[in-house]
């Protein structure tokens, strides 16, 4: 029995799956600075210009996921994305006793957990049936 229709009730699903995607965009651009360390951080060389694809992906592709155009194809650039992120960005397992409290890289594991999440989740739009049909 659905509460509301099933399709307002996927619309509210894939709203909350993206909904923090346009807010770190944003954050990237108030604290271009930190952002940029960060994107620096990793072996990829080209830190401005990952900066300004991760910004670009993170506001457009909930976007289209959001109003069914080329949603397919847009969770899976964005699911990519949250794993590429998850291993250049939070790499858990170069932090010695990284289970332990207070520790950097106890943060980075849940991080890079979460990451996987949104990826599934991502994925699941992805393959859903709607993939490339618009």
């Amino acid at each position: 029995m659905h509460f509301l229709n099933p399709e307002v009730s996927q619309w509210i699903a894939r709203a909350f799956l993206v909904a923090m995607f346009p807010f770190s965009a944003l954050d990237k651009i108030v604290h271009w600075d930190d952002a940029l360390k960060r994107a620096d951080s990793s072996f990829l060389p080209g830190g401005n210009v990952l900066l300004v694809l991760a910004i670009a992906t993170e506001f457009l592709t909930p976007v289209l996921i959001l109003i069914y155009w080329y949603d397919g194809v847009a969770a899976l650039v964005l699911g990519a994305f949250c794993v590429v992120t998850a291993f250049l960005y939070h790499p858990f397992w170069k932090f010695k006793d990284f289970w332990s409290a207070d520790r950097e890289g106890r943060a980075h594991f849940w991080d890079f957990l979460k990451n996987f999440g949104l990826a599934g989740g991502l994925f699941l739009v992805a393959f859903s049936g709607t993939v490339f049909h618009r």
